[in-house]
């Protein structure tokens, strides 16, 4: 598991002054990249081997609103990967308010040149990495 901090920003904010529900799914990508640089494989680096990551989905759940300038930690975790899938999970918790406000998953493939591409072929150290994060957890 990793956890990303991020403080809520006003711009991120709607009329009614709490975060508008699609800075979730941006807050999830910023988790998602940090994650990934943290397993020492960044998106740079993987992009410059022609691999790239497209959303096949994102669901979340919202439980309690963030406001201005309350601070989130993002736990993000691998829920499944095969060498062509990775679901991830995220849970928000607001720190200011001490309560869990968001629970979401995202599910990505990869693809190279429009194809979709298995993980352990194309980038078998990044594979072992994700497979070894699956091992662990269970």
């Amino acid at each position: 598991m990793f956890t990303y901090a991020k403080k809520a920003q006003y711009h991120e904010t709607d009329q009614m002054g709490i975060i508008h529900h699609a800075n979730y799914v941006k807050w999830m990508e910023e988790a998602r990249l940090a994650y990934l640089e943290e397993l020492g494989l960044g998106y740079q680096q993987v992009e410059n081997e022609q691999v790239f990551s497209p959303v096949v989905s994102v669901a979340v759940q919202y439980k309690s609103p963030v406001h201005f300038s309350d601070e989130i930690e993002i736990k993000v975790s691998v829920k499944e990967y095969t060498a062509v899938k990775l679901e991830l999970t995220y849970e928000f918790f607001n720190k200011t308010a001490k309560q869990l406000c968001a629970a979401a998953s995202s599910v990505h493939c990869f693809i190279k040149n429009g194809k979709i591409i298995s993980l352990k072929k194309e980038m078998p150290a990044l594979h072992e990495k994700l497979s070894a994060l699956v091992l662990s957890k269970r």
